[in-house]
């Protein structure tokens, strides 16, 4: 898509004003670093546009520290003060559970999964909000905690002009078959090959 410009143009008898402003549905996967922050920075510029953003981390721990939460609630603040961007909300679903640190059973986490998914179902089905990320939701997917086919058919009939960029490793063929972005991470090199570890302002 060179300089913006698609290379073909539908004959889908919609304007370009209509074309330009269909929702989109986004994956990043993939087993390179930077998933999740591509998503942030899309949510970034939602903000900017006055979007509503609501972000669903399904499988970081409650206790983890991280930087764009940070961030976004400050800005949801700068919103209700002055009305600057747009509202934030930031869950993360179940108890903090997380697939490094698992506490409770496997059914526990699977349950908490499942329900978080049902309130985004519900948000989608009442257009709630305009921007979405579902942070690492492949992973409900990818062990069967949420049904695939479910997903693929609630997103592809939400609403309204709803975006939604969903995260993680190993996206299952349907959901990447009905996004309209798919993007794929590939790691080229990490500090942690040369046994370096995570560090402030680069991994939170």
């Amino acid at each position: 898509m060179p300089k913006g410009v698609p290379e073909v143009v539908p004959e889908d008898g919609l304007t370009t004003r209509q074309r330009r402003n269909q929702p989109v549905l986004a994956v990043h996967t993939g087993p390179g670093k930077g998933k999740s922050t591509a998503a942030f920075g899309m949510a970034l510029r939602a903000w900017n546009q006055g979007f509503d953003v609501a972000v669903f981390q399904f499988v970081k721990s409650a206790k983890w520290k991280v930087g764009e939460e940070a961030a976004f609630r400050t800005l949801g603040t700068l919103h209700e003060q002055t009305g600057a961007g747009g509202a934030v909300e930031w869950h993360k679903m179940g108890e903090g559970w997380s697939w490094t640190r698992k506490h409770g059973t496997e059914e526990d986490h699977a349950a908490a999964a499942l329900a978080g998914w049902q309130e985004i179902a519900r948000r989608l089905a009442a257009e709630q909000h305009r921007f979405y990320v579902l942070d690492e939701f492949t992973y409900p997917l990818k062990w069967g905690w949420v049904d695939v086919d479910e997903v693929v058919e609630t997103l592809a009939s939400r609403p309204g002009n709803q975006h939604v960029v969903i995260t993680g490793r190993d996206a299952p063929q349907a959901l990447i078959d009905a996004a309209d972005l798919v993007t794929e991470m590939t790691k080229v090199k990490h500090p942690m090959d040369a046994g370096r570890k995570g560090q402030r302002g680069i991994e939170w």
